[in-house]
C-alpha cells in the first residue's frame, strides 16, 4: 500500500516492523475505540444504580464495535475515493486488521465487566478499574506518540500536554453526550 517512489519503511533488518502509515492508522482507531470504550464507562459509572452488568457489557461493546465499523467503512471509502476501486487482498487485510486490532480495548473491561456479572466483583469496581486502564491506554499511546519525535524536551512535553488537554475536552463531550 505504499505509494510509488516511496520506500517500504521495513527494513531487512526488522522484518516485523509495521509500516509507518499502518502504524499512524492503527493508533488512530485505537484512540477513537479508546476514547469511546472510555467515555461509555464513565457514563454507566455515573448511572451504575441504575444497570446491571449485562447491560453494562452490551452497551460497552456494541458501542466499541459501532466505533470500529465507522472506522472500517470510512477507511473503505477513503480507499475508493482515492483509488477508484474497492480494496482487495492485501489492501483488505490490512484495512481490516487495523479496524479490528481497536477491538482490543475491549479485552480488559469486558473480563472486569463479566467478573461483575458473576458477582465476583462490584459493577462500580469494574467500571473505574476499566476507566483507569482506558486512561491509562491514553496515556501510554500519548507517551509513545511523543517519545521519539526528533524535537526538544519542552516541546515534547508540549505536546503530550497539548495532547492530555485535548482528551479531557473530548471525553468531556462525549460523556455530556453519552448522559442524555
Amino acid at each position: 500500500m505504499t505509494e510509488p517512489g516511496v520506500p517500504d519503511p521495513i527494513s531487512p533488518a526488522d522484518p516485523v516492523a509495521i509500516p509507518r502509515h499502518m502504524a499512524v492508522s492503527y493508533l488512530k482507531e485505537r484512540v477513537y475505540a479508546t476514547f469511546t470504550g472510555l467515555a461509555l464507562v464513565l457514563v454507566m459509572y455515573r448511572g451504575s444504580g441504575h444497570h446491571d452488568a449485562a447491560y453494562a457489557f452490551e452497551i460497552l461493546a456494541l458501542g466499541v464495535f459501532a466505533v470500529v465499523l465507522a472506522g472500517f467503512a470510512a477507511d473503505g471509502i477513503a480507499y475508493l475515493a482515492v483509488h477508484r476501486h474497492f480494496p482487495t487482498g492485501r489492501d483488505l487485510r490490512t484495512i481490516v486488521g487495523i479496524s479490528t486490532g481497536a477491538l482490543g480495548t475491549l479485552v480488559f473491561p469486558l473480563v472486569l465487566i463479566t467478573l461483575a456479572w458473576l458477582d465476583i466483583l462490584e459493577l462500580d469496581t469494574a467500571l473505574l478499574i476499566s476507566g483507569y486502564i482506558y486512561i491509562g491506554t491514553l496515556a501510554l499511546i500519548g507517551w509513545l506518540a511523543v517519545r521519539k519525535a526528533e524535537i526538544n524536551w519542552w516541546q515534547k512535553l508540549a505536546a503530550l500536554f497539548t495532547l492530555v488537554l485535548i482528551g479531557f475536552v473530548v471525553l468531556a463531550i462525549q460523556v455530556l453526550a453519552h448522559s442524555h
